[in-house]
């Protein structure tokens, strides 16, 4: 897989080069915005949503593979994401993934990612682009009463101090690049195992791993049925997104 290209203009954000700015305001949609023009401005282009609130952003990949593999860039992207968390958080603090799109902070849900291709492209087919996208609540500030939303997280009460949505955007851009590589030089498999490594647990002891199509199979003890947690089902789902807000939900 080969996404990026090189810097066509100046952007307001510190990337590496290969990428090209997007900025949109407020009530931008970085997902659906990301997916209209990644026809006409290809790979390395990132959108940026100028919001407050969140860090909202989604990166265009022109991959080399079918649509079968090549939609497994969503764990680059799921992993870059994290690791642009983590790089910023307290200490001995957990970025942990809900399968096989919701982040959480702490257990509080503090975010998820998305990935697009174009309508109708088979499973066989190379697709023209894909486009990975993320949202990471950094506020909960004028939206909720402290202690309301129990089971959500916002970087700012979690000691995250000074950190905003640009600095966790251009993190990303820094960690997708080295999962880039990654894929490249060492496969998928290392890719997996990051991905896997921050994946909940429901019963100590479980042994997990993703299958050549992106599911989840979870093998809970000697002699139990493996069980097949369906990747695409979880895709379509978006269950972490507010679709009124496009913030994680509360």
């Amino acid at each position: 897989m080969s996404p990026l290209i090189a810097i066509k203009a100046p952007s307001t954000l510190t990337l590496p080069p290969g990428f090209e700015l997007e900025p949109l305001r407020e009530s931008g949609d970085a997902f659906a915005h990301a997916c209209r023009i990644a026809a006409e401005k290809g790979a390395g282009t990132l959108v940026w949503v100028r919001r407050f609130d969140v860090a909202e952003y989604a990166i265009v990949l022109e991959p080399e593979e079918p649509l079968a593999v090549a939609r497994k860039a969503f764990f680059m992207g799921m992993n870059a994401t994290a690791e642009a968390i983590a790089a910023h958080c307290p200490p001995e603090r957990d970025v942990s993934f809900r399968f096989p799109d919701a982040i959480t902070f702490d257990a509080g849900l503090v975010g998820g990612g998305r990935i697009g291709w174009p309508k109708g492209t088979a499973e066989d087919a190379v697709p023209a682009w894909l486009v990975f996208s993320a949202v990471i609540r950094v506020t909960f500030d004028g939206m909720i009463e402290p202690g309301k939303a129990p089971n959500a997280a916002a970087l700012d009460d979690e000691g995250f101090d000074g950190v905003g949505p640009s600095d966790l955007v251009e993190s990303f851009a820094r960690f997708f690049l080295r999962q880039v590589d990654i894929w490249q030089s060492q496969g998928f498999k290392t890719i997996a195992a990051d991905y896997l490594g921050r994946v909940v647990k429901e019963r100590p002891g479980d042994r997990r791993g993703l299958d050549a199509n992106g599911d989840l199979l979870t093998r809970r003890a000697v002699g139990e049925e493996e069980h097949r947690s369906i990747f695409l089902d979880g895709l379509k789902a978006v269950a972490w997104l507010d679709r009124k807000t496009g913030a994680p939900r509360l």
